[in-house]
């Protein structure tokens, strides 16, 4: 039989656990080498849409300061939406200064097995990588360079209002991508609820920054749980789209980790 002591000992080791989650605000990690290179042109036409289903980046809210990581950072697209700050190190072909640039994962750099990993195949395992816009990269280097020795780490991410939630699917299929997220920028696990008294129901991952739910949610109001792969934080996001939500659609919530 638990003792009356150990029972609120317990009790309140949970609580704290609860609080620390609940909490839990991503810092920045320590500088760590890597390199980086760039694709496609000064427009950055070819890095919209991506592995992490954002579509369009300018209407998506992340620009050109983007990049595709090497799959050790993408994580089968945990690391979708997660911010770097990266630097231009030991090469002539950096800017004067070193300047930093802050760029958000949007995109795969696949490995290249035909190339090897150090002669062309630079997002081969387990090698850390930045495949970069062509204006991102000319912020810290020249693109002549081609590729460049880079310092980097992992940063928070700055977003303006809630999570966004581009729905797709059908009416017994939900495709949710997930977007501007804040904080340490990442979903690990999330959840959905149609209706106020209906229980959540546990989306799985599709790929990059998708979740999915096989169920009716038609003609119900949508609300979201998620929770922080890195963090471990979760946010409720209540009645994020109205009973009238339509598929192609994207609602923000009121609400964003920290």
């Amino acid at each position: 039989m638990v003792s009356p002591s150990a029972a609120v000992a317990a009790l309140v080791v949970s609580l704290v656990s609860m609080a620390a989650a609940a909490n839990a605000r991503f810092t920045a990690t320590r500088w760590t080498p890597a390199h980086a290179t760039f694709y496609g042109d000064e427009t950055a036409a070819e890095t919209m849409g991506g592995a992490c289903g954002y579509g369009n980046l300018f209407a998506t809210g992340y620009g050109t300061d983007t990049a595709a990581l090497s799959s050790t950072l993408f994580r089968d697209g945990a690391g979708c939406g997660t911010c770097y700050q990266i630097r231009c190190v030991g090469t002539p072909s950096c800017y004067r200064g070193s300047p930093v640039i802050t760029v958000t994962a949007t995109n795969l750099c696949p490995p290249n097995w035909a190339l090897d990993s150090n002669n062309g195949g630079w997002c081969n395992p387990p090698r850390t990588h930045f495949d970069l816009s062509k204006p991102a990269f000319m912020k810290m280097a020249q693109w002549r360079a081609g590729i460049v020795p880079v310092m980097y780490r992992r940063v928070p991410c700055v977003r303006k209002g809630g999570l966004r939630f581009a729905l797709q699917g059908n009416p017994y299929w939900l495709l949710a991508y997930v977007m501007n997220v804040a904080g340490a920028g990442d979903v690990g696990e999330m959840w959905v609820r149609g209706g106020g008294r209906a229980g959540w129901i546990r989306m799985s991952h599709n790929w990059g920054a998708a979740y999915q739910a096989f169920a009716q949610l038609g003609g119900k109001p949508l609300s979201f749980k998620l929770t922080s792969y890195t963090t471990r934080q979760t946010v409720v996001a209540t009645n994020v789209a109205p009973a009238s939500w339509c598929l192609g659609l994207t609602y923000q919530a009121r609400v964003n980790f920290s």
